[in-house]
């Protein structure tokens, strides 16, 4: 099973009642450190702001000013995450977005609407 999912069942949020187990804070973590990578945050971005939520990898290439191999490398440890999808089309790689698991990583840090300060 690959870090994503793992966080994803184990850890519906960071702030809740029960602390984190170590097991449980070490695949957050991981899932975290994904998407700490600049870049890695760009092509997020970069794919959210397609019309259609996709993207090739050449056309990721010229917005990030990264060469294709690097690119690719990218995207591929964001695919293995779990946080994008992939379809070969003839020569081309298409990616997209995979918005639940994205929401499950803004989900596990999501505060508790009640007891906390609003400041």
């Amino acid at each position: 099973m690959d870090t994503m999912l793992l966080t994803l069942a184990c850890c519906p949020t960071i702030l809740q009642s029960n602390p984190l187990t170590q097991a449980e804070a070490e695949q957050l973590a991981a899932a975290f450190r994904v998407i700490a990578d600049p870049t890695r945050l760009r092509l997020l971005s970069l794919l959210a702001a397609k019309p259609d939520g996709e993207a090739c990898v050449c056309d990721l290439v010229e917005p990030l000013g990264l060469s294709q191999p690097t690119v690719s490398h990218h995207l591929k440890v964001l695919y293995e995450a779990g946080l994008l999808g992939r379809e070969k089309r003839g020569l081309w790689v298409y990616y997209r977005l995979i918005a639940d698991r994205l929401q499950g990583l803004r989900d596990a840090i999501g505060a508790p609407s009640i007891g906390l300060p609003t400041t």
